[in-house]
C-alpha cells in the first residue's frame, strides 16, 4: 500500500462561516501532489536512461465534520497517471478518478455507518511504495462501493459491509492501489460481497483479527450495449463466486511494530473450468527514529488450482521514508520472483526495481 495514503488528513485547511443565528463548519478542503523516479532492473529502456520521472499526481481532499452533528463525509479524487487508476478499467475513462467517497452516521451508541466507496474491512493493507500489495493482489488496499457498519466496544472491534460493486458504474473494475486484480471491463468484475471482519485487543499493544468475504462475480465478457437501443439490456450473468479468510495480527513495541496475515483465496470465475485455489501470507516490520520510518514487507503466495504447476513465488519491499515538513520521501527496494494475476491466481516472473518518491500537502 502507497504510505502516503495514512496521510490524508495531513495539511488540511480549513475555516469557519459564521451567521447571526448559528456557527457552522466549512468542509476542510486539502491537496497533495507526488511525483516518483523508478528505475527496473530488466527494462532495456531503464537500462539506457537510468529510469525515468513519472507517476505523477494532483490529489484533492475533502472532509466535513459539524460539532453535535451525526452526519459527516471524506472524500479523495486523483488526477493524473500516478493517481493509479486505469482508465480502460475505471468509470471515467481518463487518468483521473474518485478513489473515496462516502457518508457516515454516527450512532448514540457508538457506532458507524458509512455509505459510498470505502476501505473493505479485510485484513490490513501493506506500506510499500508500490500499489497492489505485492501478493497480496487483490486483498490489501480494496477501496469498493457499498455501505459498511462500524463498532468498538472495550477490547473488540467489528465491521459487517455489504459491497455492491468494486468500483462506480456498470462496467468498471478498477481498484486504483490494488492495481487490478478483479477483472476487467470483458471478463468479470466482483459483486454482491459480504464481508465481516472481528478484531480483540489481546493487549494495550497486540491485537488478534478474523476477516471474511464472499460475493459473486459478474460476467462481462458478453456485456455490449446498444447505444442506438435502450432497450437492449445485454448480457451479464452474475454467474462466478468468491470466498476469502483472512487471520490478522498486528503488535506495537515502542517505536516497533510487528504485522501478519494469513489468507485463503477460493474464485469461481465465469466461463473458467478449473476454480481458483491458493493462500496468501505476509509480515511487516517498521521501526520509527526521529523522522525516519524503516520497513519491510515480504509476502509468500502459493496456488492449489488445478493445472497451475507455479511453485510458491515470494515478494520483497525494503524502505525507509522521511518526513520533512510538509510530506514525506521515500526510497524503496522491490524484488519479486512472482505475482497475482487478475484472474486472482499466482504465476511466475521477475521483477526488481528502485523507487524514490516524494509528496508534498497542503
Amino acid at each position: 500500500m502507497n504510505p502516503r495514503l495514512n496521510t490524508l488528513i495531513a495539511g488540511s485547511l480549513s475555516c469557519a462561516l459564521f451567521t447571526p443565528l448559528i456557527s457552522q463548519a466549512s468542509p476542510s478542503i486539502s491537496g497533495g501532489v507526488w511525483f516518483n523516479y523508478r528505475n527496473i532492473s530488466d527494462d532495456d529502456l531503464d537500462s539506457k536512461t537510468r529510469g525515468d520521472i513519472a507517476d505523477e499526481a494532483l490529489i484533492l481532499y475533502a472532509d466535513h465534520k459539524e460539532e453535535g452533528q451525526p452526519w459527516y463525509f471524506s472524500a479523495e479524487m486523483r488526477f493524473g497517471p500516478g493517481g493509479f487508476t486505469n482508465p480502460e478499467e475505471n468509470s471515467t475513462g481518463d487518468n483521473f478518478a474518485l478513489h473515496k467517497a462516502w457518508i457516515a452516521y454516527q450512532f448514540e451508541h457508538g457506532g458507524e455507518l458509512k455509505i459510498g466507496k470505502s476501505q473493505v474491512p479485510f485484513g490490513w493493507k501493506t506500506v510499500n511504495f508500490w500499489p497492489g500489495d505485492v501478493l497480496l493482489g487483490g486483498y490489501g488496499d480494496q477501496m469498493d462501493v457499498g455501505f459498511k457498519y462500524s463498532r468498538s466496544q472495550d477490547r473488540l472491534h467489528y465491521d459487517l459491509a455489504y459491497y455492491h460493486a468494486d468500483d462506480w458504474g456498470e462496467t468498471s473494475t478498477d481498484t486504483v492501489d490494488d492495481n487490478g486484480h478483479w477483472g476487467s471491463p470483458d471478463t468479470y468484475r466482483k459483486m454482491q460481497t459480504a464481508v465481516f471482519n472481528i478484531e480483540y485487543q489481546l493487549t494495550d499493544k497486540q491485537t488478534l483479527g478474523f476477516s471474511a468475504q464472499s460475493g459473486r462475480l459478474q460476467d462481462l465478457s458478453q456485456y455490449v450495449p446498444d447505444e442506438n437501443d435502450p432497450n437492449d439490456i445485454p448480457e451479464a450473468p452474475l454467474s462466478g463466486k468468491h470466498n476469502a479468510l483472512n487471520l490478522h495480527y498486528h503488535g506495537q513495541f515502542d517505536d516497533f511494530y510487528t504485522k501478519a496475515q494469513y489468507i485463503l483465496v477460493e474464485r469461481e470465475l465465469p466461463n473458467v473450468a478449473n476454480k481458483i485455489e491458493n493462500w496468501r501470507a505476509a509480515i511487516e516490520l517498521g521501526y520509527t527514529v526521529d523522522k525516519w520510518f524503516y520497513y519491510l514487507d515480504a509476502s509468500i503466495a502459493d496456488t492449489d488450482t488445478a493445472g497451475n504447476n507455479v511453485d510458491s513465488v515470494q515478494a520483497h519491499a525494503l524502505g525507509a521514508s522521511y518526513s520533512y515538513g510538509p510530506g514525506w520521501i521515500y526510497l524503496e527496494y522491490l524484488t519479486q520472483n512472482g505475482f497475482i494475476g487478475a484472474d486472482g491466481d499466482i504465476g511466475e516472473g521477475d521483477f526488481d526495481a528502485l523507487y524514490v518518491s516524494i509528496d508534498y500537502y497542503f
